[in-house]
């Protein structure tokens, strides 16, 4: 991206986390544990899906494309930390600061979208289960992901565009351990106002878009399944949304404290810690999720290991 408008800093200084630099290889290993796992974690979600011919339904080849996403976004982030963390190399180029940027919120968008996405199909199955199989099939599964890509590909561009065009000539130290953008806009000698209102209401419009699907949908799930004749059948139901309810819950609820606030400087000294919980605790835990309860996946990795040892 074109550096304009009179910008003399070429590099930025990732604060990181001060208070316990002197923490700093305890926290290398416990952050690149916790990456290796999610990393694992999603990966095994996406191996399992695919090799396991009772999987190829729209429900895990959405939460395989979700995995996927997971992994990229938490690999935006988590290196660079655990390179403060080690050699304490705090310093990004302006280029790769953007970048890193962009990536970030690509794929955090793209995850939000996704979720939306899931939360119509669990309407259509549970809500339509005559219509499903018609209504959900392997073509409108690839446009919905495709949609997802491309809507957050759009957003995303624009905002960071607007944001290369600012100027920055000094102070180069971002409050935080990657390059969000709030922080960056807040170092501009630019007119910030602009570009502070677009952040806001692209996160507006992300959030609470997918949110309002959401809700819509499970609205409309809950009805049917308080509706279902037997107790049995309405446990089979819920089970079936409790693993996606949970992962709601983790990423709303700390995206909604970071990103929906109109004025960037009121939030850069407290969004640090639940930042880390969004890019390192939810991709840590929403494999774990989505596997602990599902017997399908417990099924699929039986079998999966039944014919590596048949290999062997």
């Amino acid at each position: 991206m074109e550096i304009r408008n009179g910008t003399t800093v070429q590099e930025f200084t990732l604060e990181g986390f001060p208070e316990v630099r002197h923490l700093g290889k305890v926290l290398f290993l416990l952050h690149l544990l916790a990456y290796l796992a999610s990393v694992m974690g999603n990966s095994l979600i996406i191996t399992v899906t695919w090799a396991d011919r009772h999987l190829h339904t729209p429900m895990y080849f959405f939460l395989s494309t979700f995995s996927f996403c997971e992994s990229g976004f938490i690999t935006t982030v988590i290196p660079k930390l655990l390179t403060i963390f080690l050699l304490g190399q705090q310093a990004i180029h302006f280029t790769s600061c953007l970048t890193q940027a962009f990536s970030f919120l690509f794929l955090g968008s793209t995850i939000f979208f996704l979720m939306a996405v899931m939360s119509l199909d669990r309407y259509l199955a549970i809500c339509r289960p005559l219509q499903y199989s018609a209504i959900m099939s392997l073509r409108v599964c690839f446009f919905l992901i495709f949609f997802c890509y491309i809507l957050s590909f759009g957003l995303i561009t624009g905002l960071v565009l607007q944001v290369s065009q600012l100027s920055f000539c000094g102070p180069n130290v971002i409050p935080h351990f990657f390059c969000d953008l709030g922080s960056l806009i807040h170092l501009s000698c630019s007119d910030p106002r602009s570009t502070e209102m677009l952040t806001f209401g692209l996160a507006l419009f992300i959030l609470l878009t997918s949110l309002l699907i959401t809700i819509i949908a499970y609205s409309n799930i809950a009805v049917t399944i308080m509706g279902l004749p037997s107790a049995k059948e309405r446990q089979k139901a819920f089970s079936t949304c409790s693993s996606h309810l949970a992962v709601l819950s983790l990423m709303y609820g700390s995206c909604i404290f970071i990103y929906i606030k109109p004025k960037q400087t009121s939030r850069l000294d407290s969004n640090r810690e639940a930042a880390l919980v969004n890019t390192v605790v939810t991709p840590l835990l929403n494999p774990v999720i989505y596997t602990l309860r599902n017997k399908q996946v417990h099924q699929a990795l039986r079998d999966m290991l039944s014919r590596v040892k048949l290999q062997k």
